[in-house]
């Protein structure tokens, strides 16, 4: 694969300080190497042109209509069933009365202004959906905090597994991985806020035949829904075969590499480090003050990752060494809680767009150049 480039002014920096907080870590773990070689872009203070796409409210028909407070957010690959290739998909976290947690509703929206939503999938099932993820085929993984569930369901909307799992408790984000490992040809890695654990779900032929608990030790919340924060905001880069996991309570970002690899109880969470056989896996990214209450997080072309703040409606882009090169405010005037969800496509700066869930709008906005 080919390596990703850090800003090199920054990245040395922070690579220093990794390298001094890996002696803290348990278990033998050593700071990863850092490339500190040609400068990447920063992507952020590139993207200076916002817009609204459209409304992510559920147009019905039945149960589920009026369905509100955008949260799991995911870009189709492929077009099959409902979905067109690159449309938005989104799942709401409240039902029309606005109570926390009862929404129960899929829906979609293309990726261009003036779009209108459309219902997906409705399921009891989906009861406080938080967060989603696309396979290759589009097959829709989700998480569902209140129902506590991470049911699958297909393109055209219908059930395709129940996926009970006595690893799921609060599940509270979600990604698709297609990297193969010894448990499976494919995976998707599910955070859950109640136990502050990660498990993986191992897929062949597009079937889940197995579920582990990879790391536990987050902070876990068991507060009501909407004051949720937990491991969440699952991120995936290929290269290197690494997780992100937005750590809310402790105001950090995590990630583990190899994390197709990394068997069960494989990493323990501590405050001050990792242990567990996986240990030297784990590394603490960045626990930079300016993260505030953080649940979404996504892969930017460039290597970089884009965290979004809901204590004060900030994305933040930090090199995979843990450098902040860029913040921007998606909405300085509301009141905060506004990001609960990103998304972000395309593979240079001039195609890069960043997608966020305004739940202050229920709207979807897109930033580009």
């Amino acid at each position: 694969m080919t390596p990703r480039f850090d800003h090199a002014t920054a990245a040395v920096a922070a690579a220093l300080l990794a390298l001094a907080a890996a002696g803290c870590q348990g278990g033998g773990a050593t700071a990863p190497p850092i490339n500190t070689g040609t400068p990447a872009p920063v992507v952020l203070s590139s993207l200076n042109t916002m817009r609204t796409i459209g409304s992510t409210v559920d147009p019905g028909p039945g149960t589920g209509t009026g369905d509100q407070n955008p949260y799991g957010l995911a870009i189709a690959p492929v077009t099959a069933g409902k979905l067109t290739a690159g449309d938005l998909v989104i799942c709401n976290f409240n039902d029309a009365p606005n109570v926390q947690g009862n929404g129960t509703t899929i829906v979609a929206l293309h990726p261009t202004a003036g779009a209108t939503p459309t219902r997906v999938a409705q399921s009891a099932s989906l009861l406080g959906c938080d967060a989603l993820t696309l396979d290759a085929n589009d097959n829709i993984y989700t998480a569902n905090f209140v129902a506590n569930s991470a049911p699958v369901f297909s393109p055209s909307g219908a059930l395709v597994s129940a996926n009970a799992n006595a690893a799921f408790s609060g599940p509270f984000g979600a990604i698709y991985s297609p990297t193969g490992g010894p448990f499976g040809t494919a995976s998707v890695f599910e955070s859950n806020a109640t136990s502050g654990t990660v498990a993986r779900m191992d897929l062949r032929g597009g079937a889940v035949v197995g579920v582990e608990t990879i790391a536990t030790g987050f902070a876990p919340n068991t507060g009501v829904p909407g004051s949720l924060l937990g491991p969440s905001g699952l991120t995936y880069d290929p290269s290197g075969d690494t997780l992100y996991v937005v750590d809310g309570n402790a105001n950090r970002l995590v990630a583990f590499s190899g994390a197709s690899s990394i068997p069960a109880n494989g990493i323990v969470v501590g405050a001050s480090g990792f242990t567990g056989p996986s240990a030297a896996n784990a590394r603490v990214v960045t626990a930079n003050a300016a993260i505030k209450a953080p649940i979404s997080a996504a892969l930017l072309f460039n290597g970089d990752v884009v965290v979004g703040n809901t204590g004060d409606n900030n994305l933040l882009e930090f090199t995979p060494a843990g450098a902040l090169v860029a913040t921007k405010n998606i909405d300085p005037n509301g009141a905060t809680g506004a990001i609960f969800g990103i998304a972000a496509s395309g593979t240079s700066l001039a195609t890069q767009k960043i997608y966020v869930n305004d739940d202050n709008t229920n709207s979807m906005i897109v930033f580009s150049q």
